[in-house]
């Protein structure tokens, strides 16, 4: 099985401009807790090439924590060097990727970088076939002190 077959398609988005208000308001409407982060390519409104992601603990840690008191644009607080997939890619070895890196969510890009997806442990544990590899890859992600605590 692909991850394609997975993932969620054409999630939300927001530029590096956006404001930090904006990320945080789409996270509330869309109930997520990843907004990916894209660069526009032609103007395009609906896809753009991935260049970071901005989690609810980005607005927490480098935002709220920090004391900032007025808003601030998403490239100050998002997180870049993004692990993605391919749409390609088995469920298999995203899972994999996915207990490795311990992380709950993966972007989902083509060939050119263009964000098409998101595929997250939810999306695993609700459609994927493999029940026991599902519960080894939650668990792995769910080890304290892995290399993305913040």
């Amino acid at each position: 099985m692909k991850i394609s077959e997975l993932m969620t398609k054409n999630p939300c988005t927001v530029t590096p401009d956006s404001l930090v208000s904006e990320a945080a308001r789409l996270m509330k409407e869309e109930d997520v807790g990843i907004v990916p982060v894209v660069e526009r390519v032609g103007g395009a409104e609906t896809r753009g090439r991935l260049v970071g992601v901005v989690t609810d603990r980005d607005i927490a840690v480098r935002h709220v924590a920090e004391g900032r008191t007025t808003d601030t644009p998403v490239r100050d607080v998002m997180s870049g060097g993004v692990k993605t997939a391919k749409p390609d890619d088995s469920v298999e070895a995203v899972m994999t990727m996915m207990g490795r890196e311990q992380l709950r969510r993966i972007p989902v890009v083509d060939e050119r970088g263009s964000l098409v997806g998101v595929v997250s442990q939810a999306d695993l544990a609700r459609k994927a076939s493999d029940s026991v590899k599902v519960e080894k890859t939650v668990e792995q992600i769910s080890q304290p002190g892995g290399s993305h605590q913040t």
